[in-house]
């Protein structure tokens, strides 16, 4: 039985979809004017890794994670770049898609773009006015009205009358309250615009959201997710505007994961602390960074650090060590851990006690592969399995432990210099034997003796 922490709530809830098996998803995406940094791609891995287990379990998943392609940033950087907004934003949107194959992220069932859907905000914008709940002050833009919304605050706990302290209008905003926010952006000279009931301009980002969410998965829909420093005013004013313009619910449980932090303070483009996730896989393995992001809680903070992707990658390896030299075979045996792992991932996606779990199975195969090496495999094989659910240990054993080989050894010297140790061990020529694990020790290479032969990987 699959329990999730709602934000909404602040509480663990039993998980169920809306409607029969049928659950739709909905995560905040990118804001494409630069290169994805890491902590972009922690909200990634973690609703990929809700992904895999949702369709694990049974479920028949939809899962939407949009784009915003239009925004101040963009349009900034473009002014910067001396390019077209509609440029930049395609180069990096193909960045990020780079990215995500990279770190194993399997795509979005849709990821609408805000551009495309410009009408629709036009729509719930006009549907708010008609309401109450939004006014257009004459000026091109149009804002919401959030103290007529009698449940603003219920997602992060914020209350209106502490808001309002120390809040302010800007001189050239024509606001009836300094809470509310803008829903559509009057035209400024050289900006991108759209024609709209209230004159030309370009939307507002909450509203990007609502609307986005509601065409692809209905005016109400079962998981809500993004990073936590979404959860206001980003989520809350979404809320606002979506059922204040269907009079629904708008989602039922909301997911919010945790930062990358630097130093103890969030990574963020705003903060220039950042680290790019093509910076840091120029440094590490792609499944080592992955590892790092599934192994800690998705609602925890991360801190960054040399140290912790060592631990990663020191991780990665007893795994493949242990797949090493067996057979890929169908996995057989080892209910328990299935069932261990399952029940881990059914609290509220605890990855870190599902890691430990693949601790265990992994000292179950070393203990039996001189033993039993057919039951080893078949455990093997589990292992494979249930690291495929966290996107992990699909790899070759030997690709992974020998990466990054390519340029500081060559792997054909490599191979006839253990070829030439294991004939002079057949010989009895110790003192070669030792010279040349001396040889290969010195060119960075790790010997590794057991039943199945010799295998050998880099040195950390």
């Amino acid at each position: 039985m699959l329990t999730i922490y709602n934000t909404l709530s602040k509480t663990k809830e039993v998980f169920k979809p809306l409607e029969g098996n049928k659950v739709r998803m909905y995560v905040c995406g990118m804001t494409v004017y630069d290169f994805c940094h890491l902590g972009h791609g922690r909200s990634m891995v973690a609703f990929d890794l809700v992904t895999r287990w949702l369709r694990y379990s049974g479920y028949d998943l939809t899962y939407v994670r949009n784009i915003t392609d239009i925004d101040d940033k963009i349009i900034n950087r473009a002014n910067e770049n001396g390019e077209s907004f509609d440029a930049l934003t395609a180069r990096m949107i193909d960045a990020m898609h780079e990215d995500e194959r990279r770190l194993n992220i399997l795509p979005p069932d849709q990821e609408p773009r805000a551009t495309d859907h410009i009408a629709g905000m036009h729509a719930m914008i006009q549907t708010l006015i008609d309401k109450g709940y939004a006014y257009a002050p004459g000026n091109g833009d149009v804002y919401y009205r959030v103290g007529k919304f009698v449940g603003y605050g219920k997602l992060s706990r914020k209350k209106i009358e502490d808001l309002r302290i120390g809040a302010r209008i800007e001189v050239d905003e024509a606001k009836q309250d300094p809470l509310d926010f803008v829903l559509w952006k009057g035209v400024k000279p050289g900006e991108p615009s759209w024609e709209s009931p209230w004159g030309p301009g370009r939307p507002g980002w909450h509203i990007e959201c609502s609307v986005m969410s509601t065409c692809c998965l209905g005016e109400s829909f079962d998981i809500h997710g993004g990073g936590n420093d979404l959860e206001f005013p980003h989520h809350e004013n979404e809320i606002a505007q979506s059922e204040a313009a269907t009079g629904k619910q708008y989602a039922n449980s909301w997911m919010h994961c945790g930062m990358i932090r630097i130093n103890g303070e969030k990574m963020s483009k705003s903060l220039n602390n950042f680290f790019t996730i093509r910076d840091v896989l120029d440094k590490y393995h792609p499944e080592v960074v992955r590892y790092l992001l599934v192994s800690s809680h998705y609602r925890s903070s991360i801190n960054y650090s040399e140290d912790s992707l060592r631990e990663s990658k020191g991780a990665l390896e007893r795994f493949y060590h242990a797949l090493r030299g067996l057979p890929r075979v169908a996995a057989k045996g080892g209910e328990e851990y299935v069932e261990r792992f399952t029940a881990a991932m059914n609290d509220d996606f605890g990855t870190p006690e599902a890691c430990a779990v693949l601790f265990d199975l992994v000292r179950e195969i070393n203990r039996l592969r001189e033993s039993d090496p057919q039951a080893a495999a078949g455990l093997a094989g589990r292992l494979r399995e249930l690291g495929d659910l966290l996107g992990v240990l699909q790899l070759d054993a030997d690709d992974f432990l020998r990466a990054g080989a390519e340029g500081k050894v060559d792997a054909a010297e490599v191979e006839a210099l253990i070829q030439a140790r294991l004939q002079a061990r057949a010989d009895k020529n110790w003192a070669e034997s030792d010279r040349i694990r001396d040889q290969l020790t010195a060119m960075g290479v790790v010997l590794e003796d057991g039943k199945g032969g010799t295998t050998w990987r880099l040195a950390d």
